[in-house]
């Protein structure tokens, strides 16, 4: 029976036309690769090589199982390759950070059909602003970050993928029906996390205003209480209504305004079939919304 280490080395040698070459490329010895090429002739009864000169050449039936041997180690690595994809997702691990109001719609559900397609798969779940989970993500303490980012927002560091989700739209948010931004210009402003209040400071400025920010929050259900109960007004994405909504409010989506969400990965593709699979499934939760 063929040894696929002797057919790799046989391999090897058709490609480059030389042992030396052979052996550097198989990390093996040059005896060792003669070796094996002696072997593969006891073998298969065949003189496979001739010597040409200072160099050496394929006989017919050596040119013959090069060929095949190309073939049968392409089969051999292929299916390797799915094994090993196989394995890691049914008994891997992926690692995700995500910002709060994504936490609280999208990746449910993405983590649903995860689940569904691959029950094996255990997942680590972080809540993290932006900034932070593409930290984790660059130190390699989490596989993918779920992140939003406005028009004005800097761009990410090097190295950073992303990878489009949604557009999620922004909503002004008060107790007074039908409430333009200019008529709020006088009202006390609720402002959320640094991201989210640099837009808001960047929408106001667009029409015209400084807003009196009198409250600062993280938490957008907090933001939402403090509408609902009078004691101001604020922006807040659509995600975050759709993961909680306070009684009391009007939301009024304001145009041009959009934050993106995106999840991020970093370095070169390909993904880890892990990491590919949860791109995946967030990228079909997205399209669910």
């Amino acid at each position: 029976m063929l040894d696929v280490v002797r057919l790799r080395v046989i391999d090897a040698v058709a490609r480059h036309g030389s042992v030396t070459k052979a052996a550097k490329e198989l990390h093996y010895s040059q005896p060792s690769v003669s070796h094996h090429l002696a072997r593969l002739e006891a073998e298969t009864g065949a003189q496979l090589l001739q010597r040409v000169g200072r160099g050496i050449r394929l006989t017919q039936a050596g040119q013959l199982l090069a060929d095949r041997a190309a073939e049968i180690i392409g089969r051999v690595d292929a299916a390797d390759a799915e094994l090993s994809a196989h394995v890691g997702l049914r008994a891997g691990k992926v690692r995700l950070a995500g910002f709060s109001s994504a936490i609280g719609s999208l990746v449910p559900r993405a983590m649903a059909a995860l689940a569904r397609e691959h029950p094996g798969l255990q997942i680590s779940l972080y809540d993290t602003h932006p900034p932070e989970g593409l930290d984790m993500l660059r130190a390699g303490q989490v596989d993918v970050a779920v992140i939003f980012r406005y028009d004005e927002t800097a761009p990410e560091p090097d190295g950073i993928r992303l990878h489009h989700l949604l557009d999620d739209p922004t909503y002004l948010l008060s107790a007074r029906r039908g409430a333009t931004f200019a008529q709020l210009r006088d009202a006390t402003w609720i402002a959320g996390c640094d991201r989210c209040r640099s837009h808001l400071l960047d929408l106001c400025a667009r029409e015209g205003f400084t807003p009196d920010i009198a409250y600062s929050s993280d938490d957008m259900v907090v933001m939402q209480a403090l509408v609902a109960a009078g004691h101001g007004v604020t922006t807040i994405p659509g995600l975050a209504l759709r993961a909680h909504r306070s009684k009391g409010i009007i939301a009024t989506e304001l145009t041009g305004a959009d934050r993106h969400v995106f999840a991020a990965t970093y370095g070169e593709p390909p993904d880890p079939p892990a990491t590919a699979a949860l791109l995946a499934a967030l990228a079909l939760a997205a399209s669910a919304m």
